[in-house]
């Protein structure tokens, strides 16, 4: 089932206690953008079906990754990008944007996705899998 845009919105400015539904969209703007250029093939497809259009498109037209960011980079590029942001705050975009992704996406996706990006994602999308710590 594809979210609307403006259930997807609300959700991730609930998750990230957003003042505004534009600082919620800023935020799933900048991180789709980047996630979408570490998915590829079947994947990333099936990710967008279940994304509103907007944010389907946004993920599925990134600019493409040199190399796979850690996670680490992935923060730090998301505080770059985020006009005022810091690490924390990246930390925090990140986990309202890509929790609520990882609802849209369900268990099965999740585990593709994972599966595409390198070790430690599982905590940027609020799903650590066994054996890993924070």
């Amino acid at each position: 089932m594809t979210l609307r845009w403006e259930a997807l919105l609300e959700e991730v400015r609930e998750r990230g206690e957003y003042d505004t539904p534009q600082e919620a969209e800023r935020a799933a703007r900048v991180i789709l953008a980047l996630l979408g250029a570490h998915l590829v093939g079947d994947v990333r497809s099936k990710l967008a079906a279940r994304l509103p259009e907007t944010m389907a498109l946004i993920l599925l037209n990134p600019l493409q990754a040199a190399e796979p960011l850690s996670p680490t980079r992935f923060v730090r590029a998301t505080a770059a990008w985020i006009e005022g942001a810091t690490e924390k705050t990246a930390v925090w975009d990140i986990g309202a944007v890509l929790s609520t992704v990882a609802d849209a996406a369900g268990d099965g996706l999740m585990e593709q996705i994972l599966l595409q990006l390198p070790p430690g994602y599982d905590l940027l999308f609020g799903r650590p899998t066994a054996g890993t710590r924070p």
